[in-house]
């Protein structure tokens, strides 16, 4: 069992610990799709969804998502998130949203963006929800990171 690294000896689940690591710069990028009908995106388009600024609470809530995400992953490591950036924007298959997290800490920010566009997806469908209950959130995924032991990674297109 000792190969895998969030397992003790008894194949118990644990948190890896990073006391010794020395903070680096590191950063994350993930990405979802949240697929709606195309009365739905014209109605994000004009503004007229009945719950008001989808995008501005999308970013909101997946900004403070990504501060969350020890709270949400028990093995996740608490780490200063010092910065995320939210983005999203109505595309014709619906909203397409990316999120880069930074830190410089022990440990990356993977997890951290990850949530944040899941959060901010979440967020979208309950906001037009409403509108087509067969809103479905796709593509969630982890584009790029950078810094760390393990060095810089960036999906293949």
């Amino acid at each position: 069992m000792s190969d895998f690294t969030h397992l003790d000896h008894r194949g118990q689940a644990r948190m890896v610990d990073v006391t010794e690591k020395q903070p680096t710069v590191r950063s994350a990028t993930a990405a979802a799709l949240v697929r709606c009908a195309p009365h739905v995106v014209a109605a994000l388009r004009d503004g007229s969804v009945p719950k008001g600024d989808v995008l501005a609470v999308a970013r909101v809530a997946g900004i403070a998502a990504a501060k969350r995400t020890p709270e949400l992953l028990p093995l996740a490591h608490v780490i200063g998130v010092h910065g995320v950036v939210l983005d999203a924007e109505v595309t014709d298959e619906g909203v397409a949203l990316s999120a880069t997290a930074r830190t410089a800490d022990r440990t990356g920010v993977e997890m951290e963006a990850l949530t944040a566009v899941s959060v901010a997806a979440l967020n979208v469908v309950d906001m037009v929800k409403g509108l087509d209950k067969s809103t479905e959130i796709s593509h969630v995924r982890l584009i790029a990171k950078t810094g760390g032991k393990s060095g810089d990674w960036h999906r293949d297109a």
